[in-house]
């Protein structure tokens, strides 16, 4: 049953609208703006009826906060108002309502406008789903692609996404990060985590595919596909800014060799200034790296692996990543033994 928000700060109007759709939506009623944005929050309706004229937060505003957030921004909302003249109108639509009805709401028109706004919203979000799969099947074959340079035995980059969805999930679980850290989120990192080593198609391979230990300044050059790798992106996203994945892919890039305890690079960052998209791939990316067999050494075992993650935690690692490590070890063994 799709799920059909109304706004109106007149609460004999939600009761009328509210009867009008009982039984064939799952409704939901707001009596203000502030309170429509936190019930968005908390589960995304599929479609919005909002009033234009309520004191405080008028239609107009809170649709406007709604089109800040990346995650909300595309709901359907039809603007309901008691007021017929043109402007009010022209300015409705302007502001990015789909669609206009006038109080009092007759029911036949408001049951036609909300099921073609139904599926022209299902239709986009369709063509978004096709977007997005083309969109990620591209960017892991471009990431495998440059795997492949330095001679890993592929499956990397799918792999370490795989990780940073499990650890996130279990943090997601248990609320570690608060509001840091949503669903929504975690899916944009997930799906940028392939590209977290995409500066390294920068770096020679005299360096890239050197077997003994680098010198001082070969790793120094080695070091700089990180902030190369953000650079990339930074075009990518110039290009394709809809694709709200890549200001993830962008930061993970650059930071996911920082350190804990500000040891890392390019910059040196420490603790909580690491963002969170970063931290948890700098876990999954050491993990498959130490358990993957590489043609210049064998992947070691899982509990040695293990050791060293958990030693690495406060000085690495973010210690609550560590943990959620540790809760889910048995998950993460297993799937580090799928080899792709």
């Amino acid at each position: 049953m799709k799920k059909i928000l109304v706004v109106d700060d007149t609460i004999a109007s939600l009761k009328q609208i509210g009867a009008l759709l009982e039984g064939e939506y799952d409704v939901t009623l707001a009596k203000s703006g502030p309170m429509a944005l936190t019930i968005c929050a908390r589960e995304r309706p599929d479609l919005i009826l909002l009033d234009v004229d309520m004191p405080g937060m008028d239609g107009f505003e809170t649709l406007a906060r709604l089109r800040m957030n990346p995650f909300l921004g595309s709901i359907p909302v039809i603007f309901l108002t008691g007021n017929r003249d043109a402007d009010t109108e022209v300015k409705a639509l302007m502001s990015g309502a789909r669609d206009f009805i006038t109080k009092p709401v007759e029911k036949s028109i408001l049951a036609h406008r909300i099921e073609l706004h139904l599926f022209f919203g299902a239709y986009e979000r369709q063509l978004e789903d096709t977007v997005k799969e083309l969109s990620d099947s591209i960017a892991v074959t471009f990431a495998e692609v440059i795997e492949c340079r330095d001679e890993n035995t592929g499956g990397h980059v799918v792999r370490t996404s795989k990780y940073v969805r499990m650890l996130g999930e279990d943090l997601l679980r248990r609320r570690v990060f608060g509001d840091e850290l949503s669903q929504e989120e975690l899916d944009l990192i997930v799906r940028a985590a392939p590209l977290h080593d995409i500066g390294k198609i920068a770096i020679s391979d005299r360096i890239l595919l050197k077997q003994e230990r680098l010198s001082d300044m070969e790793f120094e050059t080695m070091k700089t596909h990180a902030a190369l790798g953000a650079r990339i992106i930074e075009g990518m996203i110039a290009c394709t800014s809809t694709l709200q994945y890549l200001k993830y892919a962008k930061v993970i890039a650059n930071f996911h060799h920082e350190r804990w305890d500000g040891k890392g690079y390019p910059q040196g960052l420490s603790g909580d200034a690491i963002p969170l998209a970063a931290r948890l791939m700098s876990v999954a990316d050491v993990y498959d790296a130490l358990v993957d067999t590489r043609v210049y050494r064998k992947g070691m075992p899982h509990v040695e692996a293990r050791a060293i993650i958990v030693d690495g935690s406060g000085k690495s690692f973010d210690p609550r990543v560590v943990e959620s490590f540790i809760r889910i070890e048995g998950e993460l063994e297993k799937a580090s033994k799928n080899r792709l």
